[in-house]
């Protein structure tokens, strides 16, 4: 299946960005927010009686960026060939570690979701694959498999190899088991900080492949807020950072996305049901 369709109706002015802005790393930028979890834990703790044992934040998290995507498809966006594409579909790359420990392995895993797809169907997509990935040993595992073999691959000529994948890729050539396999192929790549008990990373954005959203999340952690009335409420809060390719959308259509994102993290009852409506980006 292809990656995308090239969006041909946009503005005249963010069709030239990319050829002023080539690479990811001349275009990312960076904002930090955090969200009132109170909401988020609640909702765990009933769904956990119901029977979702292993559900957290995380499901919360990921589930409320396939909702934002499904109304404000323009995040779903990347670059290719210093041209726009709409995404087919919703892909979410996460570094996993199979054990919490220094010297255990470390593996991407790439979970497809659909628009319509709800916090149930996050939390079933999602463990069925970490629980494929942590019981395997790394032979069932396709990005494992090719970074493995390219590292047979003598230096100089991994170079070149590498340098041949990145021409591929910008005419979109670059074949399907290597895309499908890629952790720089995606939507948006997540990390969690809060297994680790440290503030969320900024990450950078890769320039090989088309990722455009890093998005890193940390511990919870207290905060004081100051009401109107002049009382002091104390709430627990989750800090999250988000590196954003700047060229794929306008800043206006972010920041509404960021608002709604933080939304359903705050308000994640929403989640449970599909979105009443599908928003489909501009052809």
């Amino acid at each position: 299946m292809k990656e995308g369709r090239r969006i041909k109706t946009l503005n005249p002015f963010y069709s030239i960005i990319p050829y002023i802005m080539v690479e990811r790393s001349d275009s990312q930028n960076t904002i930090t927010e955090s969200f009132d979890v109170s909401g988020a834990e609640k909702l765990v703790r009933r769904l956990r009686t119901e029977g979702y044992d292993s559900i957290g934040i995380l499901h919360i998290v990921i589930a409320a960026y396939v909702r934002t995507v499904s109304q404000r498809p323009a995040v779903n966006r990347f670059i290719r060939g210093q041209k726009v594409y709409a995404r087919n579909g919703i892909v979410v790359n996460m570094a996993i570690k199979r054990k919490m420990s220094i010297d255990a392995p470390e593996t991407t895993v790439k979970m497809k979701f659909e628009p319509s797809d709800t916090l149930y169907d996050v939390y079933e997509k999602f463990n069925r694959l970490f629980m494929e990935t942590v019981e395997d040993d790394g032979s069932g595992n396709s990005t494992d498999a090719v970074a493995k073999i390219i590292g047979y691959i003598p230096g100089l000529v991994k170079k070149f190899v590498i340098w041949l994948l990145k021409l591929l890729d910008y005419f979109g050539l670059l074949p399907a088991a290597i895309r499908e396999a890629s952790p720089f192929h995606g939507s948006m790549f997540i990390t969690s900080m809060a297994s680790l008990n440290i503030p969320p990373i900024r990450h950078h954005l890769y320039n090989f492949g088309n990722v455009p959203i890093f998005i890193a999340f940390g511990a919870k952690r207290p905060e004081l807020v100051l009401n109107e009335d002049g009382t002091v409420t104390k709430r627990r809060v989750v800090d999250f950072v988000a590196n954003l390719d700047e060229r794929i959308c306008d800043g206006y259509y972010y920041a509404s996305a960021l608002k709604l994102l933080k939304k359903y993290m705050t308000s994640p009852e929403a989640l449970l049901d599909p979105p009443a409506e599908i928003v489909e980006d501009i052809r």
